[in-house]
């Protein structure tokens, strides 16, 4: 089934972070990724409410989508590197004969 899944721009990973930025908010180095500028939002929202879990559910969706189109580039990312790896090896087979 699925489908009414809308394009969220807040939600796209950043590759240009502020360092500055992650080091005021306190952030972990692990948690210090292309998502990390919506990650310093929701855990202000998370201090300001006493993490109440029925707060802050936007803020959250969005980090959590980020994450999930960070990982979905990874992947895509590591199928064309398997692609190139895979063409080399068939073009180095092919010299061999």
């Amino acid at each position: 089934m699925g489908g009414g899944h809308h394009y969220n721009p807040e939600a796209e990973p950043k590759t240009a972070q502020d360092a500055k930025a992650m080091a005021d908010a306190k952030l972990p180095l692990a948690y210090r990724d292309t998502c990390a500028h919506l990650l310093i939002d929701l855990n202000k929202c998370r201090r300001g409410t006493w993490w109440n879990p029925n707060k802050c559910g936007h803020e959250r969706h969005t980090f959590e989508e980020c994450e999930y189109n960070a990982y979905l580039q990874r992947i895509e990312a590591k199928v064309q590197e398997n692609k190139v790896l895979a063409a080399r090896k068939a073009a180095a087979a092919a010299a061999e004969d």
